[in-house]
């Protein structure tokens, strides 16, 4: 009976093993297919825009040559060719083909069906790889009308594999411009061309944080407990806000000393600055008490808690409002280790902050 049973336990964990080979092979086949389907639609639209336009970027086309494809091509293979797929895939083309030319050569690129696997396996190997996203990223990606901020978030949805529906909402809290508004020009062209390279503690402090997902209203009440809450509620929505690299350790973390008990609302560790991140929430303003208790919580971890081989601790003061000089004069100049960042509970109006990065760069 006992080997009985120890032949199933074999055979199941057999069983376990073989479908996560099959789950994996299934999810390369569905990555390549994807791969090669938006490299397919790329090369489509360079067609059309060679036919129609003699490579000449800004000629005008005839809709009518679209339209008579777009009758042939539906014939031949079905669905998925309309005029207005067509025009997406001649605007793909339009928007990547300057990216793609400091790639691959554009020589390799203008060869038909060879060249064209060729292109996908080459690039795919290399960590740089162009069109890692799904076709349907690219055509939210193409309503972006600012290179760098598309550049940025395509950096960021391949470098955090974004569904598109994470993409959409990254966009929609103005994740662009709120890392934007902190650095000066030549770091957000560098943000541009390599997403969020995290170096130090500002790297990964934002402000303010976008907590629309837990569904609280500006107008209603709330408790510091409810907060931290609903929170914890939506914690894979917090931890993508949040940004690279955390993972949770803990809520309301008792800190005790003089025989006195301190508790810190939320804990986490950063893997990429090899870290602890102490959060605390506030309904209110900061207050300069709140800086001093938190500098407390921060002694305390790189005292007793952290290990030798990791960074100092970082805290941040999640709070309601926030007063920068009075902030600025309780922190001393060198400080890298304490901030406080606002939170909205609604998705921030982007209009809004382009206009204040506009004027930020004019006055650099």
């Amino acid at each position: 009976m006992a080997k009985d049973l120890a032949k199933e336990e074999d055979s199941s964990q057999l069983a376990e093993q073989i479908a996560r080979l099959i789950e994996n092979a299934k999810r390369h086949i569905a990555a390549q297919v994807n791969s090669t389907m938006v490299y397919t639609y790329y090369e489509i639209g360079r067609l059309i825009v060679e036919y129609e336009q003699n490579g000449e970027e800004r000629a005008e086309y005839g809709k009518g040559t679209l339209s008579v494809l777009s009758k042939n091509l539906s014939k031949k293979f079905g669905r998925g060719f309309s005029v207005d797929n067509l025009e997406n895939m001649r605007r793909f083309y339009l928007t990547y083909s300057n990216a793609i030319s400091e790639t691959v050569s554009r020589k390799s690129l203008v060869q038909k069906s060879e060249s064209l696997s060729r292109i996908s396996v080459d690039v795919n190997k290399s960590d740089g790889r162009l069109f890692a996203l799904s076709w349907s990223h690219y055509l939210f990606l193409m309503r972006i009308s600012n290179q760098e901020e598309r550049r940025f978030y395509e950096k960021e949805a391949i470098h955090e594999q974004w569904s598109l529906r994470e993409l959409k909402r990254q966009f929609n809290s103005a994740l662009y411009e709120r890392l934007a508004l902190s650095r000066d020009k030549k770091a957000v062209k560098e943000m541009a061309q390599k997403g969020l390279v995290v170096e130090s503690s500002s790297d990964i402090v934002k402000d303010p944080y976008v907590l629309e997902f837990l569904g609280l209203s500006e107008d209603s009440s709330y408790s510091e407990s409810k907060l931290e809450e609903r929170i914890i509620d939506e914690l894979q929505n917090f931890l993508m806000e949040l940004g690279k690299g955390y993972t949770f350790v803990g809520r309301q973390v008792r800190l005790t000393f003089d025989e006195q008990h301190f508790y810190v609302d939320l804990v986490f560790f950063n893997r990429l600055l090899q870290c602890f991140v102490l959060i605390d929430l506030k309904l209110g303003s900061v207050s300069h008490q709140d800086i001093g208790q938190m500098q407390m919580y921060v002694n305390y971890y790189d005292r007793k808690v952290k290990l030798s081989t990791e960074n100092p601790t970082v805290g941040i003061l999640l709070c309601k409002e926030k007063n920068n000089a009075l902030v600025e004069m309780t922190l001393p100049k060198d400080n890298s280790q304490i901030f406080a960042s606002k939170y909205e509970l609604v998705l921030p109006n982007k209009e809004e902050l382009m206009r204040l990065l506009e004027e930020k760069f004019s006055e650099e």
